[in-house]
């Protein structure tokens, strides 16, 4: 399976949210807060579940407590789709 990319990412967080284009072609949200950009924890738990279903790599609350940032949630996910 491919890499999840930052544009993925958008995607789907886009989803769990219930928006349509909520981020800019080119933003940079890459180190920003998930709670800065307006994701609850319902948000990403929505994240995650959509992420485990088209990558089939599951993010645990435990871990999800620890990731903050998009970057941090991306090296999760790819780090675990290149084991």
């Amino acid at each position: 399976m491919s890499a999840l990319t930052i544009e993925g990412l958008k995607e789907i967080l886009n989803e769990a949210a219930g928006e349509d284009d909520s981020f800019k072609a080119g933003q940079d949200i890459l180190d920003t807060p998930f709670l800065e950009l307006g994701f609850d924890s319902l948000a990403l738990l929505e994240t995650v579940a959509l992420i485990k279903r088209r990558y089939g790599v599951g993010v645990g609350d435990d871990e999800l407590a620890d990731i903050e940032t998009p970057r941090e949630l991306l090296a999760k996910v790819n780090g675990d789709l290149a084991a």
